[in-house]
């Protein structure tokens, strides 16, 4: 049987193999209980932009597109109000049914490998999404009539943080397990950059090299390789900075103990609310060797030194003076406040934009033997 399956088979599958079209790609698809819609529309995902570029007329439910992509690209179908992640490339033949009536959007993808990652990676994070919706209501619900709803959110941030903690988790998964596959990439977009960036680089170095014909794929390893030097693991640039009097500090001078650079501003409401926290882990900390050098983005030193006064804030205080666009600010490429480095006594970034409780537990772990 099997010499009748080399030598039949295999001359048949290149064949068919031979007859598929490589100038574009086709779509066909399959709409149940559509109701009163009319027309399905192929939307181009593969830039900054989402464009309509085809639309098609539903036949007893059924249409079909025929288009163009050299390269495998994100495509969405959309149909009434619902959405569908497709990726596609020229000699994909892909089918794709659904129903409408189905509230959990699920549907059914064959004829393109990739379009069932992305439809694998979209199924766990609608779930996850779900839950955030569920905790929202929930919380919109109790939260009518209650003046003051800080207990409210005390008991529902950390579920949702939780939450999106969890979804993260399996994004990291499903990247690390699907690399060569175009739908990790779009997983990986979703990741906070910010709190995720030590992994986002990572995942830059293990792609090098594939989906060259990818614009959005090729930046973002552009970008993750001009944040490498400024991530977890890197020596920390060392500058040199004015103090409010006009005194020289440097980076370096820090040499051999642990500091946070703390980035923020007078004029900053985020920065301003996190300040207690930071306060409190000061105090906490600096018995055991943390020390912290803020960095202001201001421009008014009036408004920079009341700011320092009325929040205690008791470590030295160093600024270029030009918001966002000072020297220190560029090195560090600082586009939003608050921004933060913690440095080990070796001159080495250990952590980076954290705050609330997710530093208070690096701190608690970092200075727990010290």
């Amino acid at each position: 049987m099997k010499k009748h399956f080399l030598a039949y088979g295999l001359p048949l599958l290149l064949s068919i193999y031979a007859c598929k079209d490589k100038s574009g790609f086709t779509i066909e698809g399959k709409i149940n209980n559509p109701g009163e819609v009319k027309k399905a529309y192929l939307l181009r995902a593969d830039t900054s932009q989402v464009s309509v570029i085809d639309s098609a007329e539903l036949k007893d439910g059924s249409f079909k597109f025929k288009n163009q992509s050299a390269t495998a690209n994100l495509f969405k179908l959309r149909v009434g109000s619902s959405i569908y992640d497709l990726i596609a490339q020229n000699g994909d033949n892909i089918t794709f049914e659904t129903n409408l009536n189905d509230q959990a959007h699920t549907y059914k993808v064959e004829g393109s490998q990739e379009s069932e990652k992305i439809k694998e990676f979209n199924t766990f994070s609608n779930a996850f999404g779900e839950k955030n919706a569920q905790l929202v209501t929930e919380f919109q619900s109790k939260a009518q009539g209650v003046k003051n709803q800080d207990s409210l959110l005390k008991v529902y941030q950390p579920v949702l943080e939780k939450n999106m903690a969890g979804y993260s988790d399996q994004v990291i998964k499903f990247v690390n397990d699907n690399k060569s596959s175009l739908a990790a990439f779009y997983a990986a977009m979703s990741l906070d950059p910010y709190k995720y960036e030590q992994q986002l680089v990572k995942y830059a170095d293990d792609i090098k090299g594939q989906f060259k014909d990818n614009a959005p794929v090729q930046q973002f390893i552009k970008q993750m390789e001009a944040a490498k030097p400024l991530s977890i693991g890197h020596e920390a640039p060392d500058f040199t900075i004015k103090t409010i009097d006009g005194k020289s500090v440097k980076l370096s001078d820090y040499k051999g103990k642990y500091v946070m650079l703390d980035f923020w501003a007078s004029w900053c409401g985020p920065c301003r609310q996190e300040n207690p926290n930071v306060v409190r882990l000061y105090n906490q900390y600096k018995g055991k060797g943390l020390n912290i050098l803020g960095i202001s983005l201001d421009e008014d030193k009036a408004a920079w030194q009341k700011a320092i006064n009325d929040d205690k804030l008791t470590w030295q205080h160093v600024s270029d003076l030009q918001k966002f666009d000072g020297p220190t600010e560029k090195l560090y490429h600082i586009e939003a406040i608050p921004s933060n480095f913690v440095i080990d006594p070796q001159g080495k970034i250990i952590a980076k934009n954290i705050t609330g409780q997710n530093l208070e537990e690096f701190f608690n772990k970092t200075f727990a033997q010290l």
